[in-house]
This record gives structure tokens, C-alpha cells and sequence, in this order.
């Protein structure tokens, strides 16, 4: 178990958890730990980034959200890793965490990042409380603007208010009032708290995004995943209605 000085609790889950599946950052987490075991060290370019053949690899196996490999490669050809956000930042986490270090124009593990390949686990416990926690997500935003709050509300609330599903929209009303929407001159604040707060969550595979055309309205629609429920333990947990079973 592994406690944020923010009162944010995280479970550890055994490896041969089935909520597991539900996190992207963990899967491509593995992915690059257990290729890099396999063919020794990732190549890497002048700049430290990953070599192409590499990143057209993980574009390819990720399954990432939003960012299937037909459609990456639709428009582009050739991929460098600053164009592919998921993979530049978990480069940067796995690197900041220590479980892979650059040496001699190679990425290769650690001996803490090789056992960690084959503990999905514990791997998760170190790599997202972490990632959603302490990374500034402002930084890798498109317009590099935070919004106004912190962790234990957003999640706490969120835990709520996303129990049996809502909207992006009905979201941000909880936290800033009902006045901006994507279609009005409050849209730079929702982009805010999209990009710093339900995408990383998305993300770390706590939350499902989806888009849904209402009456010709693109809707967004946010719901709690189940490894949501399984890893956080939160001071709202005790506010939840059960989930009736049809």
C-alpha cells in the first residue's frame, strides 16, 4: 500500500490481477521493459530519443487510446518519438524512476527495472502514483496551462460524481461552475482540466473517455474503470451507492 502525503491511497494488486488490463501506461510499461530484455538495449538517436524502428514498434503494440497504429500511420510514414506523447513520457518515467538508464547511446534496464518487468504488480505501484501525482502535466499540454486545484479534491470528487458515469462537461461544472464549454470562450479552461486532469487519469487506466454524438452534439462522456475501485482507497469512498446489477 503506498500513501500520498495528499491522503490519496494506493493498493498493491497482485500480479495476476485482472484490473491490471485496464491500465495503458502499464501495458506499454511492459511492452518496453520486456523488449528491451529481449534484444538487450533499445537504440537510441543523438538526441536520446527513441530510434524509429522502436518507436514504429510501440505504436504498433501499444494500443494506446485514441492512438491506433492505422491511424498514426495514415497521415505519417515515419514516426519519431516526440510525436508519439505516450511513449516520450513514459521514456521519461521509466529513466526518472530508475528502472532504465541511457549508457553509451542505449537505453537498457536496471536490475530493479528487469525484476520489475516481470511484476505488473508492483510495476503499476511504482509507475502511477507517480506519473499522476508528481509529473507536471501542464508541461507536455498543448497550451501548457494548468487549472486551479488539487489531487485529493479532483479524485475525491471525481470518485462521486463518476461513480455510475457523467459527462466531461457536468465534471468541470462540479469544480468551476457550469459556464464553460468547448463550444464558447471558457473552452482553454476545459482543455485544462482535460489534458492535466482526465487524461492522465485516462492514462494511468483509472478512467474511460468516450466521445458520443447526442441530438448532432459531440458529448464526452467519463466513467471510473474498474481498477479505479480495485487500487484507490479515498476519503468519498464511504458516499457510494452500490452499483445495481441488471
Amino acid at each position: 500500500m503506498w500513501q500520498h502525503p495528499d491522503m490519496i491511497t494506493f493498493h498493491t494488486l497482485s500480479d495476476d490481477h485482472p484490473d491490471l488490463a485496464h491500465s495503458p501506461m502499464l501495458r506499454a510499461a511492459l511492452l518496453t521493459l520486456q523488449y528491451t530484455r529481449e534484444h538487450r538495449a533499445i537504440g537510441l538517436t543523438k538526441t536520446m530519443a527513441f530510434k524509429r524502428v522502436f518507436v514504429h514498434w510501440a505504436v504498433e503494440h501499444f494500443d494506446w487510446p485514441g492512438r491506433s497504429a492505422e491511424e498514426m500511420f495514415r497521415y505519417n510514414k515515419v514516426i519519431n518519438e516526440y510525436e508519439f506523447p505516450p511513449l516520450e513520457l513514459l521514456h521519461f518515467l521509466l529513466i526518472r524512476l530508475r528502472l532504465a538508464r541511457h549508457f553509451k547511446g542505449e537505453f537498457r534496464l536496471t536490475k530493479r527495472g528487469a525484476d520489475l518487468a516481470e511484476a505488473p504488480g508492483r510495476l503499476l505501484s511504482e509507475l502511477v502514483p507517480f506519473f499522476v501525482l508528481e509529473i507536471d502535466h501542464a508541461a507536455y499540454s498543448r497550451f501548457e496551462e494548468a487549472p486551479f486545484g488539487k489531487w485529493d479534491v479532483w479524485m475525491n470528487v471525481i470518485n462521486v460524481e463518476a461513480d455510475h458515469g457523467t459527462t466531461e462537461k457536468a465534471l468541470f461544472g462540479a469544480f468551476y461552475g457550469d459556464g464553460p464549454d468547448w463550444d464558447n470562450a471558457g473552452w482553454r479552461e476545459m482543455a485544462a482540466f482535460s489534458s492535466c486532469v482526465l487524461r492522465p487519469l485516462e492514462w494511468a487506466g483509472l478512467l474511460v473517455l468516450t466521445d458520443d454524438d447526442l441530438a448532432g452534439k459531440k458529448v464526452d462522456h467519463v466513467f471510473k474503470t474498474p481498477l479505479w475501485r480495485s487500487l484507490l482507497k479515498l476519503d468519498t469512498d464511504a458516499q457510494l451507492q452500490p452499483i445495481s446489477v441488471q
